[in-house]
């Protein structure tokens, strides 16, 4: 059974219909035993840092995912799942679970690309990722997809090892992040057509133990 995370901030209905797709069982649940009896996790989000951490905490969300990814079974984090994973966040200056070392920032202001044109925040649509490392989750992925991605803040690792992809938009980012048993992503999976149902299938059948 794969556990997703409700923790009253995420595209919970998209994320299950994609693994219900995929034809794996899922439960979309705060129940901290069915988390711990889950064979792997997911942990989407939506909405800001601050809010989804006030709500972890209140529902003993937060311990929950400590202790999947200590337990060794596969978790991944999406958009904001994959931003509560650093240490803190910028938005709403919050304090994050700390399973992967840096912090969380926003995009400039007055954000342009190379040419000096405007870039639009939230950066909000159709993106590549340029993979670092080889890694199960992204095996077998066209080298031209691309993922769709929603968002204002972007994860600034400060271990390099743990990025996984970069993506460019005005500057690189990290995209894709993970060590050991997690494995966290910027973009949605669930929303990315053909390639996103790669990486949840790919992520179905990883055992968590060929990780960064």
């Amino acid at each position: 059974m794969i556990a997703i995370i409700d923790y009253e901030a995420g595209n919970l209905t998209s994320v299950a219909r994609a693994i219900g797709h995929l034809g794996a069982p899922c439960l979309v649940t705060q129940d901290l035993e069915a988390i711990a009896g889950a064979e792997r996790v997911i942990f989407p989000g939506v909405g800001a840092a601050g809010s989804a951490m006030a709500s972890l905490k209140r529902l003993g969300l937060d311990q929950a995912l400590r202790q999947a990814v200590a337990s060794g079974k596969p978790v991944l984090g999406i958009c904001l799942g994959t931003q509560i994973v650093f240490e803190r966040s910028q938005e709403d200056l919050a304090s994050c679970l700390g399973l992967l070392p840096g912090e969380v920032v926003r995009f400039p202001l007055r954000h342009v690309d190379a040419a000096g044109g405007p870039l639009k925040v939230p950066h909000m649509g159709w993106n590549r990722v340029s993979w670092r490392k080889p890694h199960p989750v992204f095996a077998g992925l066209p080298e031209q997809a691309e993922f769709y991605f929603v968002h204002s803040y972007y994860p600034k690792p400060s271990a390099p090892e743990v990025v996984l992809g970069v993506t460019e938009y005005g500057f690189e980012f990290a995209s894709a992040v993970g060590r050991a048993n997690l494995v966290a992503v910027q973009f949605h999976p669930e929303k990315s057509g053909a390639p996103g149902l790669k990486i949840l299938e790919n992520f179905l059948s990883w055992d968590g133990k060929a990780g960064a």
